[in-house]
């Protein structure tokens, strides 16, 4: 069968070993192809490990009726081309396309969004007991990755699930020994003890040696004997193999390891543990990249790529040099400070990779700490070090330390500890869609007593603000970064002054309008000051640096001289920057027009950061056209007086 010609899942159900190991090929070859030729990129790794999986398990429901539930929808690429996605798959991440995780209005075979880790276990849970309640009859299975089994949420899943012994739900545990990078903690070790496990095969081996010394039958029973084999094991992982026992303690019975990419060995044991009543967990080693060498050998690497030669596996060179990433400028002046000052300890939930701590991982391990996907861990263990005097830099993306947020609340602001929050990939990140956008730290950050908010407008005034984030002991602060490359200017190696708290920054002098930029959309507002000028409009720029503080003492007497105040953001409007200027605004009892541009309230969804900021009007162009537009309609009208502070 071509996979062009399957219609539904359950088609699968029709077709023998040959016809799925060609499916499975040409799962691996759609990926390969799309992933290669991806403008915005795409995850690799993950989705060519479980191909077999897929198919195995898919094989064995009737998807008409049962739900799976995928944790991380970067694991699900096979499933989304069984399930109806397959013609238009080269759209995946791209803008109008194929999202790159599960989302539940894109088809009826999503049964639950996921972009975040741990949360499969949980929800395919709830669907059981809502399952149960109704006294329907259809099967539940939650696939979660080992690395997603770091997350302290899969565990509060599993022990709530163990309590419940007649409620059927299978949990297949997809172990490839990888999150993005390498997995760390007791739990993975555990596991690879479980992957190599010697008792299950050794038992089926003296099976199939007594059954070929039958006088008669032994030399008739070879594929007898191969499927009798296999059984043995997985009766033996259920019955006698104790190295599963955390899991049979809490209540699960344990099927495994099985091998990941043997469709035999995965039917076999998706068929059993479909007949055992109550939680089953299924073991199932993968290996992540499989199929394809160089992401076999470089699981890292190929987690996510963007376009690439296939033959080669190597990236298509850039067409023009591009600034460093604001990642790695944190990651190499962090490395820096920490070099000169041992109390400096970086932390990270499994993301040291793409939050830049790998070269002090690699130089300073001892001033390293991942603590898996595991946010809330991670703040409190960063408040815990600073109660005795260390420095910690808990490195996290937005979108994860919303995770985290009583934490951040209960654990550090209340006490006034000096934990140094690091937001990599706030704002716009693209192709990742809703579930990864930065949105909401400035809102969320803000309103908390005691937290000082900050936000870099370049690449070296981040080195600044590392600087005084480090030396900061107050209390906590944080600094919100965007996802990509600076915007290429000149850094130094060494010697960064460390910014006043709370202190803004005037770029541009003497304007009827006064734009208050914060972060990353200060150089696309000094761009459309140059716009502005072109059509008489002239504005005074000012690098806000901080949203809480705001700098009151420079804003308020230049907002007093201004026809009109415009707040500029990547964040979320409602409780964000612009809404801190306009409390202060309200405050002062200063009457302005204001314009706040922002995020308003709505899901961005996946796109290129281009693509996004200009649909939302956050480029030059855009934040120039709302500004004239504004300005304009205010002189019209007569309007530029006296006005309440607003939109």
């Amino acid at each position: 069968m071509q996979l062009s010609d399957l219609t539904h899942p359950n088609q699968l159900q029709t077709l023998n070993l040959s016809q799925l190991r060609s499916l499975a090929r040409q799962i691996r070859d759609k990926h390969l192809q799309t992933a290669a030729n991806s403008a915005v990129g795409c995850h690799l790794g993950p989705g060519l490990g479980v191909v077999e999986l897929t198919l195995a398990l898919y094989k064995t429901l009737d998807l008409d009726r049962d739900k799976v539930i995928w944790d991380v929808g970067h694991q699900a690429y096979a499933h989304k081309m069984l399930t109806g996605r397959y013609a238009n798959f080269e759209t995946l991440r791209q803008k109008g396309g194929i999202a790159g995780y599960l989302k539940r209005s894109e088809s009826r075979f999503d049964h639950f969004g996921a972009g975040h880790a741990s949360t499969s276990i949980s929800a395919a849970l709830g669907m059981a007991i809502a399952r149960d309640r109704r006294g329907d009859n259809f099967k539940v299975v939650a696939i979660i990755g080992d690395g997603a089994l770091t997350g302290g949420m899969a565990y509060e899943a599993i022990n709530h699930a163990g309590h419940l012994p007649k409620t059927n739900l299978m949990v297949i545990l997809n172990d490839n020994g990888m999150s993005i990078s390498p997995n760390v903690g007791a739990i993975p070790r555990y596991l690879n003890r479980l992957r190599l496990s010697p008792p299950v095969q050794f038992l089926a081996d003296s099976l199939e040696e007594q059954l070929k010394n039958l006088p008669l039958l032994g030399s008739s029973l070879s594929p007898e004997i191969d499927r009798m084999k296999e059984t043995m094991k997985l009766v033996t992982a259920v019955q006698n193999n104790k190295t599963g026992i955390i899991f049979e303690e809490l209540g699960f019975t344990y099927v495994g390891p099985v091998d990941g990419h043997n469709l035999t060995e995965l039917l076999d044991a998706f068929e059993l543990a479909h007949g055992i009543p109550g939680p089953v967990l299924v073991h199932v080693a993968t290996v992540k990249g499989k199929g394809y060498a160089p992401a076999e050998a470089e699981q890292v690497g190929y987690h996510a790529q963007s376009r690439f030669d296939l033959a080669t596996g190597k990236p298509y060179p850039s067409t023009k040099p591009k600034p460093p990433g604001y990642s790695k400028v944190f990651g190499h002046a962090l490395c820096k400070l920490a070099e000169q000052d041992p109390r400096i300890i970086g932390i990270t939930a499994a993301m040291d990779t793409g939050t830049g701590l790998t070269k002090l991982k690699e130089k300073l391990p001892d001033q390293f700490v991942d603590v898996g996907i595991a946010e809330q861990h991670a703040v409190t263990l960063a408040a815990g070090m600073a109660c005795e005097g260390l420095r910690p830099v808990v490195a996290i993306y937005s979108t994860f330390l919303q995770r985290a947020y009583d934490q951040i609340i209960h654990d550090v602001c209340i006490q006034k500890l000096p934990v140094f929050f690091c937001l990599d990939r706030a704002g716009i990140v693209g192709a990742d869609g809703p579930t990864h956008q930065g949105m909401y730290d400035i809102a969320y950050l803000r309103c908390i007593p005691s937290m000082v908010v900050m936000a870099p407008k370049d690449e070296a005034e981040l080195q600044r603000m590392l600087v005084t984030g480090v030396n900061y002991t107050a209390g906590p602060i944080a600094m919100r970064y965007p996802r990509g490359s600076g915007v290429g200017v000149p850094l130094a190696e060494e010697g960064w002054e460390p910014l006043p708290i709370g202190k803004a920054e005037v770029l541009r002098s003497g304007g009827e309008v006064l734009i208050l930029a914060y972060g990353s959309m200060v150089h696309p507002s000094l761009q459309a000051a140059e716009i502005l000028k072109e059509h008489g409009i002239s504005a005074t720029v000012v690098n806000a640096r901080f949203a809480k503080p705001l700098d009151t003492e420079l804003i308020l007497p230049l907002a007093e001289q201004s026809r009109l105040v415009v707040t500029v953001e990547e964040g979320c409007l409602m409780g964000g920057f612009g809404s801190a200027v306009a409390e202060t605004l309200m405050d002062a009892d200063l009457t302005v027009p204001l314009l706040r541009l922002g995020v308003p309230d709505q899901w961005v969804e996946h796109a290129t950061p281009e693509e996004a900021l200009a649909e939302l009007g956050l480029n030059s162009v855009g934040i120039a056209e709302r500004i004239r537009a504004k300005f304009q309609a205010r002189i019209l009208t007569g309007s530029v007086g006296e006005v309440p502070v607003g939109g």
